[in-house]
């Protein structure tokens, strides 16, 4: 599978190729989750017109910064948290899908998210 990631639906459609995964929604936007602790590893973000967002830990994130900084970045919202964003078309489609597996997997390990309580 080498087609590039040009837009949210081509990041959802692999996202929804994983184990355990669902169309949801986090703080009112389109996102993916893993399903059995509701943890949000795919979405939107604010700059949803040339990327997309993963939720990673801090020391990937710094890495892929380092390393392709052309396709994976962030703003000042996300830094110091542990989250990337994924510009659309990167010229190396197989590394971006590897990074939303691995975003998959980590947030997969978290620990279930609480329901909020109601007013």
């Amino acid at each position: 599978m080498n087609d590039a990631i040009r837009s949210w639906e081509d990041a959802v459609a692999y996202a929804l190729t994983l184990p355990d995964t669902i169309l949801s929604t986090s703080y009112g936007k389109p996102a993916v989750k893993v399903g059995s602790n509701g943890q949000t590893f795919l979405y939107t973000g604010h700059e949803d017109k040339s990327s997309f967002g993963i939720a990673i830990d801090l020391d990937t994130v710094e890495i892929l910064k380092e390393t392709d900084p052309d396709t994976f970045w962030q703003t000042p919202h996300y830094e110091g948290w542990p989250a990337v964003l994924i510009r659309f078309d990167s010229p190396d489609p197989e590394r971006v899908r590897a990074m939303i597996e691995r975003s998959r997997d980590w947030s997969a390990a978290k620990k279930p998210v609480r329901p909020r309580k109601k007013k």
